[in-house]
Formats: C-alpha cells, structure tokens, sequence
C-alpha cells in the first residue's frame, strides 16, 4: 500500500501540556497522610506518558464514564478519539479503603512518590467485555488478554492525576526525551516532517531499508521511536533492544535520522493499538507514522487462526488519519533477493528470483544452537549484541520446574538431577525444593489460592535470579495451577533463562497410598483443609516438555530421561 496523500501535516509549534503541579503544591500534597499505592511497571509507564502530556488529552485514569466510551465508540465522552483505556487497576483490599473524593500517593517501586490520583470514582469493569473490545477475542493464550484477566486488579480508579516529580531513570537518559524536549529538538534541526518508527524488537536490515526507503518518499526525517515500556512476554530486553538501535543508526545517512524511546506499555492490540500509537506521536510531535502489516498485534491464535486480518491496523489507523492529525504511513513488507543482493517490498519481486526470509522463530533457534545469523538478514554489530543476550542454550542458565500431587516424586527427582547435574556439569545447582521454600521463604503463608501463588512468585523470583546469573535451578513445588505455572515462566524466561516444566503425573491413589508425611490422612478426616486433590484442585498441565509417572518408574531412569530432555533441548551436552 503506498502513502496516503499528505494533507499538509507538519511538526506541531508550541508545547504539549503536562500534569506537573507547582513546587509549592507539590510541597503541600507531599505533607498530607494520604493512602499510597506503590505503581506496577504498565501503571508507571502510563503514569508517565500521562504526566509529560504523551497521552494527551488525558489528564488521568479513565473514569467508568470514560472507559466504557472508549471500549464502546473508541472515543472519549467529548468526541475526542482515544482507543485504548489507560486505568489504574486495584485490589480489592486496597479499593474498600478509598472512596470518591478521597486522594490517593502513588509511589514508584523505589519508593519515590511521583503524583496524587484525585478519585473521580471506582468501578468494576467487565473485563471479559474489555477483552472483546480492545483485543477481539477472549482466548486467554492471547498475552493480552491473559494478563487481562491473571495480571489486573478488579477494581478500576479514575479520576485526575497531579503530578509532583517526573519519575527517574537511570538508564540511557540521553535518550528518555518527553514529548517537550523532543518537539524542541525538532525546532533547533530545523525539522518540518518528521517520520515515526515504532518497534518493541530489535532492528535489522530490512527495517532499516524500509524506513530509509519511506523516510525518502514521504521527504521526511525519521525518528527511530522504540517502546522500552512493558512489552510481550518473551521479547527481548529493552537493555538489549536499545543498543541493538544504537548500532543500526550507523546505517542511516548522517543528520536525518535521531533515535529517542518511549516509555510505552505495549497491549498487543492490533488495530486500536495502531490508532494508539499514532495519538501519542502527534503528542511527541511527529508529522508521519509508519504503521506495519500486523501492527502490534498477535498474529494468531494456538490453531492457527488470525486474531485480526493482517492489514486490519493499517485500514483503520488510514481511515481516521485526518482526525489523528497526521499521515499514516503502510508499511510493505520488505524481503530479500539473492539475485539482486538487495532488499525490495513483496509486491517488486519478479517472477523467478529468489525471496530469502528469516522468521523470529528461525533466529531464535539460531542463537539458541549457536548458529549463523546471515549477514543479509542483520548486520555483524546486531547479531554480536543478541549472541550477548541470548547466548547458546548449552551456556544458558535454566530452571526445571517439578509440578504434581503431594507425593508424586517431585523432591525425590529433583535432589536425584541435582546430584546427576553436579557431577556432569560445570554450572552451579540450586534446589528449591517446596518444603525447604516454605520453611525460609514463606513460612507466614497458608494454603489458600492467593498465599499458593505468591509461593510459587517466590520461587519464579530466586530460580530467575540463579539463571538470570548462569546458574541451574532445580523447583519442586505442587504448583497446582496453571496460571500461576505460566507467570513462572515468563518471570524465567524473561530474565534470559530457560524454563523446562515437568508434570510428575503420579497418580493420586498412587501418591495417598504412599502418604509417607501423613498428609492425605488428615485431608480425608477433615483435619487439613485445602489439600491439593482432595478439596482443592490440581490443573493438569496441557504442554509440559515432559511427562512422568513414578509408580514404577526408578528414580535413577527418571533422571535419564530428564538428562535426554535437557540435551534434546540443548541446555546440556
């Protein structure tokens, strides 16, 4: 799809506005004894963009009122195009505590507080109605809705934010530009159009020829506009991702192009995710914006199917451009042609040249074997930097996560790899075994549903760390539900580590008749309650990299056919 034809959209003059209070009131505020929540990492990214005015004209969290008119019409109650909710979510606890009216400090993870929410009200969404809405589907695979329905509190506070201080950071702040020093920095090059580019991956040769090719036809600058925000699950590092853009600005002509980042929250929202993005780079002063074939979305579901049609994010971002306030920009898809040693969009390919593609699945398997990255896919310095991040699986740290009834095997096999992994290997082996974790760990948590998935955090949080470090981390609790499995490993996988799920599938009968603690006893006479199998239940795992049934299988073959998973896997040689 070519550019529309530009309806004469240049850089905006004046300054976008921002929630700061004055030092005074900021002294005032910060003096009252106001209840306080200390901000997730997607709340403090939304706080951000709200105070520094990228999410203008926002001037805080969504009311009901509003919400419900931006899930319904994707605008504001005024008429003004929004598309996404920005909320802040909260616990229940938390939530009985406030009330309209009532103000309420919100404080970053260190510490600092950074603004007062003025409550408008507080409101219980229908979240699955938000899922249909925002993301089109209600398929809890989609990481979207997943962390929609897993990772959100249930009560919603709106209302306007006043900001005291803008939040710090201590990482590439050369780079961290708000949407007012950024528009300056335009004005002091003499920028009219600039171009847009977002991205939460790294950059490699066909970005940097589709974006130098669009900049060039749409006679814009271009800014290299990375989110360093909360991304997908599985993405990598923003450390990672920034250096990986620093490296392909070399490649652009010199003088036409800046790389700055944006401290936004990715939703994997597809279409209105598009339109989203566009909003608040008109805030951050841009004139043009690229916008790709499956623009932030996920592009199917576990069958197979598309979430949203591939070039459903250009079509609406294309249709409302004129009220957005700037050109969209469809990107084509770039390939390469070895016969021309070069890169072109699909549509120039001739009949019988050769197309070369490289799909994220293939490099990851790549970095994961060791393998060749192709320079005609990326450029030397770039493959360099992934190597760094995502180093072979067999110099990778790791977790292998026991899962199963009470007496399924789990510490048995756990301690029997452990002691086969130190003899066999070079990397340093922790066990975190679930008895041991909740005599150190978690010894003030009980049973109920809440206290077993902060256990289970516990344990995700250490074994991170010891992969995170190179290390081998053996975990063996019951870990009785999914969700909580899946937030483990993310947390591992997130951090750079492998994560290797085993279902030790004993059955129950098996595991009461073995009972070696007494436990199944005093379930079943009443005395211990919320026991996993007998009065609260154990979700089976529907993709674990291994299955095993110790009711006659021998500790010793257990750990052989573990020790054949793990180099199958490639974690060891």
């Amino acid at each position: 799809m070519a550019p529309t034809p530009s309806p004469g959209f240049v850089v905006p003059q004046g300054e976008p506005p921002t929630l700061y209070v004055e030092e005074s009131e900021r002294h005032r505020l910060e003096g009252e004894p106001l209840p306080e929540w200390v901000l997730t990492p997607r709340q403090s990214a939304d706080l951000e963009l709200l105070l520094e005015g990228g999410f203008a004209p926002l001037e805080g969290f969504l009311t009901e009122a509003e919400y419900v008119s931006v899930l319904e019409r994707m605008r504001l109650p005024n008429g003004r195009l929004w598309t996404l909710p920005v909320v802040l979510d909260l616990p229940e606890a938390r939530a009985r505590e406030l009330a309209p009216g009532a103000r309420l400090l919100l404080r970053e993870p260190e510490g600092m507080a950074i603004a007062v929410l003025e409550i408008a009200d507080l409101y219980r969404p229908d979240r699955r109605e938000e899922a249909r809405a925002v993301y089109g589907t209600v398929d809890p695979d989609h990481p979207g809705v997943h962390r929609l329905f897993e990772a959100t509190h249930p009560v919603y506070a709106g209302g306007r934010v006043r900001g005291l201080r803008p939040p710090h950071h201590y990482d590439f702040r050369h780079l961290r530009l708000s949407p007012r020093e950024l528009r300056r920095r335009f004005r002091d090059l003499g920028w009219q159009r600039v171009l847009a580019f977002q991205t939460r991956n790294p950059m490699h040769r066909a970005h940097v020829e589709l974006t130098f090719r669009a900049a060039r036809e749409v006679e814009a600058n271009l800014l290299l506009h990375p989110t360093v925000g909360p991304t997908r699950p599985g993405d990598v590092d923003h450390y990672t991702r920034v250096r990986c853009y620093e490296r392909a600005l070399h490649h652009y002509p010199e003088a036409t192009t800046m790389l700055a980042l944006i401290p936004l929250a990715m939703r994997m929202a597809g279409p209105r995710e598009a339109v989203h993005h566009a909003l608040v780079r008109r805030n951050y002063g841009v004139s043009h914006f690229l916008v790709g074939r499956d623009h932030a979305a996920v592009t199917q579901d576990r069958a197979g199917r598309p979430y949203h049609p591939p070039y459903a994010a250009q079509e609406l971002a294309l249709s409302l451009a004129e009220e957005i306030g700037l050109t969209i920009v469809p990107m084509a898809e770039m390939v390469y042609v070895t016969e021309r040693a070069e890169y072109v969009t699909r549509p120039e390919v001739r009949p019988g040249e050769t197309v070369l593609t490289l799909s994220g699945t293939e490099l990851r398997r790549r970095l994961d074997e060791g393998l060749e990255i192709p320079a005609w896919f990326t450029y030397p310095e770039i493959a360099e930097e992934l190597r760094r991040s995502r180093p072979p699986r067999h110099e990778r740290g790791f977790v292998v996560f026991f899962t199963g009834f009470s007496g399924a095997g789990k510490s048995t096999l756990a301690h029997a790899l452990g002691e086969h992994l130190r003899v066999n290997g070079r990397r340093a082996v922790s066990l975190l075994d679930g008895d041991l974790v909740r005599q150190h760990l978690s010894s003030e948590l009980g049973f109920s549903r809440a206290h077993r998935d902060l256990n289970i955090r516990r344990i995700a949080y250490v074994a991170a760390e010891i992969a995170r470090a190179g290390g081998i981390a053996l975990c063996a609790p019951i870990a009785p539900y999914a969700t909580s499995r899946r937030e483990a490993r993310e947390m591992v996988e997130s951090g750079g580590g492998g994560f290797v799920e085993i279902h030790v599938a004993t059955p129950l009968e098996v595991c009461e008749q073995r009972d070696r603690k007494g436990l199944y006893a005093r379930a079943r006479a009443g005395l211990l309650k919320g026991f996993t199998g007998i009065d609260d239940p154990y979700e089976i795992p529907e993709r674990p990299d291994l299955v095993l049934d110790t009711t006659a299988l021998r500790p010793e073959e257990a750990v052989h056919r573990i020790a054949l998973k793990l180099e199958a896997l490639g974690y060891i040689r």
